[in-house]
């Protein structure tokens, strides 16, 4: 938490976040990964977890989980991929001739935990490709640890974030700005 209050990654307004839902607060985690010192202590932390089980590869969500996957990769000494989006349908999928040996285990890890939607994907895309997902690593869980992956889930920390529909917001009523995340 003082690595991510350190960087100014929490934020106070009116935000509408990626699922339509309104937020007093919103955790804007490139605010943290600019800062390399900062990210190293909140991926140690991810990476020390991951230590009990034996990973062999560890795999990021494009955009936010790259940084994420790469540092906590670098602190495990092996290999750190991202699965991309597909541009021709739904999903992700390890690309850039990036591979995953047959029934490799691999750590899946993103930035931020809300509901889980990239992070199925990347778990998707590991199978996909031949990897066994041992483990989900992130550096915040919102989802209160309401999300499941049917492997073990480790958070650097937890943030609990109120959150309203949008039809029923507090803000809007009161006309706080809003700002789009």
């Amino acid at each position: 938490m003082r690595a991510l209050e350190e960087a100014g990654a929490f934020l106070e307004g009116h935000f509408q976040l990626a699922s339509g839902r309104h937020s007093d607060r919103y955790l804007e985690k490139f605010n943290l990964l600019q800062w390399p010192p900062q990210t190293e202590v909140v991926c140690r932390k991810m990476a020390e977890a991951a230590r009990a089980s034996t990973i062999e590869a560890v795999v990021g969500p494009t955009t936010g989980g790259v940084i994420v996957a790469y540092e906590v990769a670098r602190q495990l000494g092996l290999r750190g991929m991202i699965a991309e989006r597909n541009e021709d349908g739904p999903g992700r999928s390890i690309q850039r001739d990036f591979h995953i040996e047959p029934g490799e285990r691999v750590l899946v890890v993103d930035d931020v935990l809300t509901t889980g939607g990239s992070v199925r994907e990347t778990l998707q895309a590991v199978r996909d490709a031949g990897g066994e997902p041992v483990a989900v690593a992130v550096m915040v869980d919102r989802s209160q640890g309401k999300v499941d992956f049917g492997v073990p889930l480790f958070a650097a920390t937890e943030v609990e974030m109120q959150t309203f529909e949008a039809d029923d917001c507090p803000l809007c009523r009161s006309d706080v700005p809003l700002k789009i995340t």
